[in-house]
């Protein structure tokens, strides 16, 4: 369905162990801050990770990695996907070489099917919606297409109070902002905005003009301390989490959160490089987290 490696419908059956090895490579090739933090879980629960990814992931490649094709065709394409999940999630089984896995793991753990809906309500969206005019506009974006991640992660993480709920969809809000903000150069090449309008006409900046000036800075250095404030409550809701399942998050806490650090270490130039967090680093907070436990 993608030419970035998404798993095709045409392909053979396959089983059950092998739809969740195909979700595991799509997650160490695309995802890899998630795929490191999932190190630090229990195995027995790592797979389900990789399957809620891959499903992201395969939506969005329709999205975004179908080539020339039109709007209309990528809609029909998003929609007929989501028309095979829901058929296949109803039926309790599936025979799609990623879906398996994913319909697996969505009655192991009895995931809410409305967070998919709204997930594909939000990329359905990136079809169309070119920029969001004020923040709140944003966040109902953002609903659908990162704080509902956290929804669906929550049942294989097992948290310990109920009131975990919002935080973790603070920290799906605070991953995706600082995507936004670490991706502004490629959004605008695929002719998006997710840096809210309001805010760039308070700071007087145009995306369009891909400069580093003084407003420029001053509006990352607004972006930056807002997305902070969001990863402050999600580590309240860490606290919420058995120990193995905190560590996880953790580690995806700290992995994103540096992006923040390397924007600014380059000085907010979003549009010369992309600030990025190197495998050496990610392996060696893994291997840090996981210390304790093997002694």
């Amino acid at each position: 369905m993608s030419g970035r490696g998404a798993p095709r419908a045409a392909d053979a059956a396959v089983t059950l162990d092998e739809s969740y090895a195909r979700c595991k490579e799509l997650n160490k090739r695309y995802g890899t801050t998630y795929y490191w933090s999932t190190k630090v879980l229990p195995r027995v629960k790592q797979h389900h990770v990789w399957a809620l990814y891959a499903f992201c992931r395969y939506a969005d490649d329709i999205v975004d990695d179908l080539g020339p094709a039109p709007v209309e065709q990528r809609a029909a394409a998003l929609a007929a996907f989501g028309d095979r999940f829901f058929a296949d999630v109803a039926a309790g089984r599936s025979d799609e070489p990623v879906l398996k896995a994913v319909v697996h793991t969505v009655k192991a753990f009895d995931i809410d099917v409305d967070c998919f809906r709204r997930f594909l309500r939000s990329m359905t969206m990136d079809l169309t919606v070119a920029s969001y005019d004020t923040w709140d506009d944003l966040l109902g974006y953002m609903d659908g297409s990162a704080a509902v991640i956290g929804e669906m992660m929550l049942p294989i993480l097992e948290p310990l109070r109920p009131e975990a709920l919002q935080h973790a969809r603070d920290l799906g809000n605070a991953f995706q902002l600082t995507n936004f903000l670490r991706d502004i150069a490629e959004d605008l090449d695929r002719g998006r905005q997710y840096v809210p309008q309001e805010d760039l006409r308070r700071f007087g900046v145009d995306l369009a003009d891909q400069r580093v000036t003084p407003e420029f800075v001053a509006l990352m250095q607004f972006e930056i301390e807002r997305c902070r404030a969001l990863y402050a409550s999600a580590d309240l809701g860490t606290s919420m989490l058995p120990p193995q399942s905190a560590r996880c998050i953790g580690a995806a806490r700290e992995l994103y959160s540096r992006i923040l650090v390397k924007i600014e270490e380059q000085r907010y130039d979003v549009f010369g490089s992309r600030a990025r967090v190197s495998t050496a680093e990610k392996a060696a907070l893994v291997a840090k987290l996981l210390l304790p436990r093997r002694r």
